[in-house]
Formats: C-alpha cells, structure tokens, sequence
C-alpha cells in the first residue's frame, strides 16, 4: 500500500536563538505515531517502519532532533539535554496539532520518549521503546563516546575530515543502511562535541520512580549481545512499566535487515494503543 509522505518544519524559539527542525509525514488520520532515531543518526533510519505503520491507517512522523540529521546543529552544549528533546517532541505535536501520540524510538530516542512520558503524560497515547540505555549501560556509554567527544572537542579534522569523505557518496547508489551509516557520519565536530557534552552532562533518562509512575502503554524491544543497550536495561524498564509488554529481538540487526516480526509487534502495539480508551495518569506516592 503505498503512503503520502511530506516533508515539514518548525521552528522553536529559545534564550539561545531560534532553531529549525525538520521532519517527514507518512500518511494521514487522527492516530498519531512518532518515531526518534538513535544518537547522531538521522530520522530517515524510521523511513521502513514509519512505512509500515502507515500502511495499516497510522499518521507517522520521524523527526530530526536539534543536533541531528537536516535539522539545525547549535554547537552550543547548554541546548542539548533529554529534557529539551522532549520539549521538542511535544513542540512538534502541538505544531501538529495532535493532541496524543504514541511516541517511540531506538537508543536516544527511547530515553527520549521516556522523559516525554514523564514530562506531558496527557500527550502519550503509548510507548514504542527499542534499546533504551538504563543503569546498565553507563560504563559502555562512556567507553563508546568518551572517545568521540575527545576527537570532536581537541582533533575536530577527525570529524570533520571523516564528513569530506562520506557527504560526496550519493545515498541512492548504496544500500538503505549503508546510506544511513553515511548520513550518521556525515558530522561536524563542534556540534558533535556539543551534542554528547549535553548527552554525557545532563540525566539520562527519568528515574526508576519516574517511569513505574507513567501510566501509558509500552512495547519495550530489548537486544541480546548488545553492551551500549543492553538486554538487562529493557527487561528492567518492562518490569517497571505498570503497562509494558517485553519482546526480545533475535540480534540489534533483526529490526534492520529482517524486520517483519517486529514491525508486526510495533503495528498491532499502536493500533491497540489507538481503540483502547485511555487511562488517566496514575500519580506515584
């Protein structure tokens, strides 16, 4: 079934100036799903399963978090936290005009829809978290992008010599991954700097109080194997989730490169989202 897909953008105003984000729609309706794509890569890595979703009547948009993909790129660390990527999130719906959504995302973009859970509660019609990065993983975290932040800040030719290389590649003559490995490192050293300063800097995620007190239905997908987002951390947020439901991938390259199961999970997950009456918010002692 084929979708429409648009591309959009708005603009946020803050102390610090006024930001650009940029974003794609797939199909059309009153049942709102949005998709956050992982640390430094950009929204088009939803691009397959925004298509799926979309196919069976959900109104899907993937945007590019401020630091990411087409939207603008501060190099400014004090704009970069998991508390604004949630402020953009509900920004966006309000842009939208969509009073809830199902908000979903891999990586950072779990730990985001998380904090907008927390956050606006009234606005999550349900979870889609895949990878969240928990207690767990903090010393693999340090490990993967302590490195890159030092790169970033001390040999910024690293980076930025890295984006010479890979921007001339046209994305239509390499496969989708490929393509959207190229896009994530497709970089410049002061906002990489910046973006994992904030990330490295600011709270992770809400606390472990916080997320057995959001009320909103969850599908939380975990990867075995995987030490940045390990399996523990998503069985963990399952088991504090007064509403969760656990799936366990195959590998972190099942959803990528063989995704009909999981795809079939995270539609039945939204479409039941959308026809069950939603609950009020339960509120933590």
């Amino acid at each position: 079934m084929l979708v429409s897909e648009r591309i959009g953008q708005f603009f946020l105003e803050s102390e610090a100036g006024r930001d650009r984000l940029e974003y794609t729609e797939y199909g059309s309706g009153d049942a709102w799903v949005v998709l956050l794509h992982g640390q430094l890569m950009p929204r088009r890595m939803h691009q397959p399963l925004a298509r799926a979703l979309a196919a069976e009547g959900l109104h899907v948009v993937t945007l590019d978090l401020l630091g990411h993909g087409r939207s603008d790129r501060p190099a400014d660390p004090l704009v970069y936290s998991m508390t604004a990527f949630a402020e953009q999130v509900v920004a966006l719906l309000d842009h939208l005009g969509a009073p809830q959504a199902v908000v979903g995302g891999t990586s950072l973009g779990a730990n985001v829809s998380l904090e907008v859970a927390a956050m606006a509660p009234e606005r999550v019609r349900g979870l889609v978290v895949e990878m969240p990065v928990l207690d767990n993983a903090v010393e693999a975290g340090i490990l993967a992008f302590a490195p890159l932040l030092f790169a970033a800040r001390f040999l910024p030719f690293t980076v930025n010599g890295v984006r010479l290389l890979t921007r001339p590649v046209p994305r239509g003559v390499v496969p989708f991954w490929a393509g959207i490995v190229l896009d994530t490192l497709d970089q410049r050293a002061d906002s990489v700097a910046a973006v994992v300063h904030g990330m490295f800097f600011g709270r992770v995620a809400p606390s472990s109080k916080q997320r057995k007190a959001i009320a909103a239905p969850a599908l939380v997908v975990g990867h075995p194997a995987d030490p940045i987002h390990p399996a523990a951390d998503a069985a963990m947020l399952a088991a504090e989730l007064p509403r969760a439901t656990f799936v366990q991938a195959h590998s972190i390259l099942e959803w990528r490169f063989r995704p009909d199961r999981l795809n079939r999970e995270a539609v039945d997950f939204c479409l039941q989202a959308w026809r069950t009456p939603r609950r009020s918010r339960r509120t933590g002692s």
